[in-house]
């Protein structure tokens, strides 16, 4: 978990993520269209991958991939990424990561 949150804290958009996940990829396509480029940390490349994912859910992650924090906090999965920017509060949430223009 310490190698989650440090992650996490160091960054300010974080995806934990799997290479082959069309999930990950989706929500990391999401958050390119929206400006933002978040650092993507690939757990089945990571050889700590298998304790990142429990890491995740005891979080509360519901799918332990991709798992979402933005400004060191976790916002969730695909589910509640994709709920927040329906309702229009991911923007607000990512505009902090977005270049200036």
């Amino acid at each position: 978990m310490d190698k989650v949150l440090r992650l996490a804290s160091e960054n300010g958009l974080v995806i934990f993520s799997k290479s082959t996940c069309c999930l990950c990829y989706a929500v990391n396509i999401l958050f390119h269209e929206l400006g933002v480029t978040p650092y993507i940390h690939e757990i089945d490349h990571d050889p700590d991958g298998k304790e990142i994912e429990k890491a995740l859910m005891r979080m509360g992650c519901n799918a332990p991939i991709p798992a979402v924090f933005i400004g060191g906090k976790l916002v969730g999965s695909t589910n509640e990424v994709m709920s927040l920017h329906l309702s229009g509060s991911l923007l607000p949430l990512l505009r902090p990561y977005q270049p200036s223009t």
